[in-house]
């Protein structure tokens, strides 16, 4: 079964979607890495002072191997000035029957 992995960070989003507006081809490089390793999905989404990733993944040592080998990530939470190390969090669907 797949984990969802979120990771959370203080930062900006404005200067987030900055960076990434002026270095799209980075951008588009760590993406294709991930894709190459198992990730399933990918998001960026923001909250005032927030920036969280969600990741879907074919489990949670598949994101550590993947996470562990991309040190321009570390460079791209600079750029966005964040101002603490991420919360990772996995999650695993529960099955209640109410999915749509």
């Amino acid at each position: 079964m797949t984990v969802l992995m979120t990771l959370r960070v203080p930062a900006d989003p404005a200067r987030l979607e900055q960076f990434a507006k002026d270095n799209p081809g980075l951008m588009s490089s760590i993406s294709a890495r991930g894709k190459e390793q198992g990730a399933i999905s990918h998001r960026f989404y923001a909250s005032s002072g927030t920036v969280m990733v969600v990741d879907e993944w074919p489990d949670e040592e598949t994101f550590h191997k993947f996470f562990e080998s991309e040190p321009e990530i570390k460079d791209i939470m600079t750029a966005a000035g964040a101002s603490g190390p991420p919360e990772i969090t996995f999650w695993t669907r529960l099955d209640v029957g109410d999915e749509f």
